[in-house]
């Protein structure tokens, strides 16, 4: 075969081979016509944060168990391959802007330490990809995410670990989680947990730098046996209860503004404003007088449904420096102001333990029932300040 016949055989391979590629890869970048991985319902795409993403064109007919919001049958299928998912993300404020939190189906925010507060953050029918800064555990918080199944999936850094009523991390062994739900950054590590010092664009505390992805946290789950169900078969919502949801008050019945100022402690940093969008029948959140944005998404956050709880507040004085650990009175009952579709709510709040289900009340008794969408849970000092406008 003469040099000729070659360099054309060459050529023509050449050309094959790269036609098949770009066929390949094209089909994977296009996000949606494409024929999906084996278990892979959606590839991330079109965003810089590694979040897997649906058509939103798709009919919305299944229900978000978590906060009733309505997505798409390839949706609810991703979301029944896994469990929810509970990540600390911090609040201090050279942690901003964080990354994830707009995609929680469930938030609740309550004081860390020194008045600095810190967000658990559900993670079930919306994928979030990068999360973070991750800090450490509380035990009030252990509370919240315990009404989600037996074994939630808990994602943290370490934790209040001192002899105690505060003692996070010791509870966490107590309640059979260590090795099993729990995920905790010192005994998981790189990569699932990475440190990225240059995501908020600004020099910051090494403890701030902290960050994980909701995939790579439920395919550890995954590993563990935790999915959807256990590895005894048993569904992580068997025993769920299920919050009631109503359809958003009409445009024409939303007044025109509300403000929600919530104080903690003195540091004016920290002070959080939710402001009424009539609109968009969204609250809108600013902290420290700013609006506070999602680093994922350039976004403000934003919530449909506000609730603040007002609870005990106290020191652990569990010796710990400076005597920073917090209790709050999670279990019982307590006042709660709800607010959606522009208009207050005041009513209850009862939980019967750490893992019973917080349920709300309007002062006649009758359950609150909730607009389809993000709920976000304030924990508030019983004698802390909130004001409404």
């Amino acid at each position: 075969m003469n040099k000729k016949i070659l360099f054309i055989l060459g050529i023509g391979i050449y050309l094959l081979s790269t036609g098949i590629s770009y066929a390949i890869f094209s089909g994977q970048s296009s996000g949606g016509s494409s024929t999906p991985t084996p278990g892979i319902i959606s590839a991330p795409t079109g965003n810089d944060y590694e979040a897997i993403t649906f058509n939103a064109n798709d009919p919305k007919t299944e229900e978000c168990p978590l906060n009733g919001a309505m997505y798409s049958k390839k949706q609810s299928k991703w979301w029944k391959q896994h469990r929810p998912l509970g990540v600390m993300i911090e609040n201090h404020s050279e942690a901003r802007p964080q990354s994830g939190i707009s995609f929680a189906d469930v938030t609740y925010e309550a004081v860390a330490e020194g008045g600095i507060t810190r967000t658990l953050n559900l993670f079930y029918c919306q994928d979030a990809g990068i999360v973070g800064p991750v800090r450490s555990a509380r035990t009030y918080f252990l509370d919240f995410v315990s009404e989600y199944g037996e074994y939630p999936l808990y994602a943290h850094v370490g934790g209040a670990n001192t002899s105690g009523p505060a003692d996070a991390l010791g509870q966490i062994v107590d309640y059979g989680w260590s090795q099993y739900n729990d995920l905790n950054q010192f005994s998981i590590g790189f990569p699932t947990y990475k440190r990225d010092e240059t995501r908020l664009g600004h020099e910051v505390a090494t403890e701030h730098t902290m960050y994980s992805v909701t995939s790579k946290l439920w395919a550890v789950g995954a590993k563990r046996g935790l999915t959807q169900k256990d590895k005894e078969g048993k569904a992580w919502d068997d025993n769920f209860v299920k919050y009631s949801f109503k359809e958003d008050a009409p445009l024409e019945k939303r007044p025109a503004s509300q403000s929600i100022n919530i104080e903690f402690w003195n540091d004016a940093d920290y002070f959080v404003d939710w402001v009424y969008d009539a609109k968009e029948n969204l609250y809108l959140r600013k902290n420290g007088g700013v609006e506070h944005v999602d680093r994922n998404t350039k976004k403000q956050l934003s919530t449909r449904n506000l609730v603040v709880l007002f609870m005990t507040e106290r020191h652990a004085n569990d010796g710990y420096e400076g005597n920073a650990h917090m209790l709050y009175g999670t279990k019982g009952t307590g006042a709660a102001w709800i607010f959606m579709d522009g208009k207050q709510i005041k009513g209850t709040w009862k939980k019967s333990g750490r893992e019973g289900r917080l349920m709300l009340a309007d002062l006649s008794g009758s359950e609150i029932k909730f607009n389809r969408g993000k709920i976000w849970f304030e924990i508030q000092a019983t004698d802390g300040t909130v004001t409404v406008k």
